[in-house]
């Protein structure tokens, strides 16, 4: 991690445009499912799938079919388009995952795309007791829509004063459940430096080749999703 870059501005325009192949990364699927089916089987625990800025509920539906299929009780975070309120949203999926955890008897692994990624971490560090773990992709930690392509914008980004108190609690309070980060240098609209994690304890760090829009069915994604799922709670 000392080596690695820290983020110095939003992505550049070159990696903006290449989000354009984006599509091209559910192609990969098809072929890429002998590998994903020969997985580990999952134990059946709950799995809460959160959509990043802007992105529908529906987003998610591939990746969280495919966990169900692996035999993981897989489902959306119930609150449809993420509009980008991370407090109120960490609020109401933390009250909806209490709930959903007293129902299931276990505690729930939280899955994040982009911003999704923020709430399940902040969910997460409130209630370590009712998440087993959280695997981020795409997700920026550092500099809130500052490293984001959302930076020419910040009359539509999402709320920064949310941004900041994250920052400052994973300072003052690290999130204590195992993590997983993953990132991709091709990210054309999150800078990848700003998704590495250099606060939490033991934060693992994934790099794969995917585009920003392109990682909900990227085939390395969903991989990497599925063998953490199977590692055990602690």
């Amino acid at each position: 991690m000392r080596d690695l870059d820290r983020p110095s501005g939003p992505p550049s325009g070159r990696l903006r445009v290449g989000e354009l192949a984006s599509p091209l990364a559910a192609t990969r699927l098809a072929a890429a499912a002998p590998r994903l089916l020969a997985v580990p089987r999952g134990d059946g625990h709950l799995v809460v799938d959160i959509p990043g800025w802007r992105a529908p509920e529906l987003t998610g539906a591939p990746l969280r079919a495919y966990l169900r299929r692996l035999g993981y009780d897989a489902r959306g975070w119930g609150f449809g388009t993420n509009v980008g309120d991370t407090g109120a949203d960490v609020d109401r999926l933390s009250a909806r995952l209490l709930e959903l955890v007293e129902q299931t008897g276990g505690p729930a692994s939280l899955v994040g795309w982009s911003l999704g990624g923020v709430v399940a971490r902040e969910v997460a560090r409130r209630h370590p007791e009712a998440v087993r773990r959280v695997v981020t992709y795409g997700t920026p930690v550092v500099g809130g829509p500052t490293f984001t392509s959302a930076a020419r914008s910040f009359e539509t980004a999402p709320d920064r004063e949310g941004w900041k108190l994250a920052e400052r609690l994973d300072a003052e309070s690290p999130i204590s459940v195992p993590l997983t980060a993953m990132y991709s240098r091709r990210d054309g609209v999150v800078a990848w430096q700003a998704c590495l994690d250099r606060r939490t304890p033991g934060a693992e760090h994934v790099e794969v080749a995917s585009t920003h829009i392109g990682m909900g069915v990227d085939p390395d994604v969903w991989a990497v999703v599925a063998d953490r799922l199977a590692r055990s709670a602690g």
